[in-house]
């Protein structure tokens, strides 16, 4: 994957605050089971959001009744989510200054993979009470096999050298999140700074129109590599490949999390 600190990740994550109000409106948010995990797991309110985006994490876990502070490197979105009542401090979560600030959950939602594994986890435990949890959450889905064949089909043709894309297997993409899942857990308990490592899920599913999910797809990552020619190419394959399908779909999501707690 790539990161804040490579030219591909900067391009990719520099695509996101310019469609900040597309991305707030259409992003899933997470799922009710989750939340009240994280609210049993935090031995407190006080939690800081790693890669805050919008908040759209923090708005549902301030209304479960925590302080949320949010830590976003991108102005723009931090904008957006101080808009929507969220406070947002700007830095890259590795570089961030506490002020001698400690809290009770740190979580990461869609951003965990983002900040470089060694530093956030220093970070972390510097940030994080004795007692405290850290929950990373990612959203994995799975499109109809059609449709992710002439997504798969279209990337190949005109951006074959793109080191990932969207429309992916859905089982191979599930068994790899739980894998990284396994793999962040292994980050932080092998230092002996952390302990408890569990792995929470959450499955669901979201119908979409043809138009609803061509909004979304506006806010997908790969999209930021390509030109505004080849955005249009592959938002017409998407757009006629959901058509033959009936003009609309179920998408099936699973929300993983790893969890580990500050020893």
């Amino acid at each position: 994957m790539p990161t804040l600190n490579d030219e591909t990740g900067k391009r990719l994550a520099a695509s996101f605050g310019a469609e900040a109000a597309r991305y707030d409106r259409t992003r899933p948010p997470y799922p009710d089971e989750l939340i009240d995990r994280i609210v049993a797991a935090s031995p407190g309110p006080r939690v800081v959001d790693i890669g805050c985006g919008t908040g759209k994490l923090s708005r549902q876990l301030q209304a479960a009744g925590f302080e949320v502070i949010g830590v976003e490197h991108d102005e723009l979105m931090a904008e957006f989510a101080r808009g929507t009542g969220v406070p947002v401090e700007v830095s890259k979560f590795e570089a961030w200054d506490p002020a001698g600030r400690q809290f009770d959950a740190v979580v990461a939602g869609q951003a965990w993979h983002w900040v470089d594994p060694e530093e956030g986890r220093r970070q972390v435990a510097r940030v994080l009470r004795p007692g405290g949890v850290f929950v990373a959450l990612w959203h994995v889905f799975a499109m109809p096999d059609s449709v992710a064949e002439a997504m798969a089909e279209v990337y190949r043709r005109i951006a074959p050298e793109m080191p990932f894309r969207i429309g992916h297997n859905g089982a191979e993409a599930l068994a790899a999140y739980r894998s990284g899942c396994e793999q962040t857990a292994e980050t932080f308990v092998g230092t002996g700074e952390f302990s408890g490592s569990e792995q929470w899920s959450g499955r669901w599913d979201q119908t979409y129109t043809t138009a609803e999910y061509v909004d979304l797809m506006l806010t997908m990552s790969p999209l930021g590599l390509l030109t505004k020619e080849q955005v249009t190419e592959v938002l017409d394959c998407l757009g006629t490949a959901i058509e033959a399908v009936g003009g609309s779909f179920t998408m099936s999501y699973d929300t993983l999390a790893v969890a580990v707690t500050r020893a």
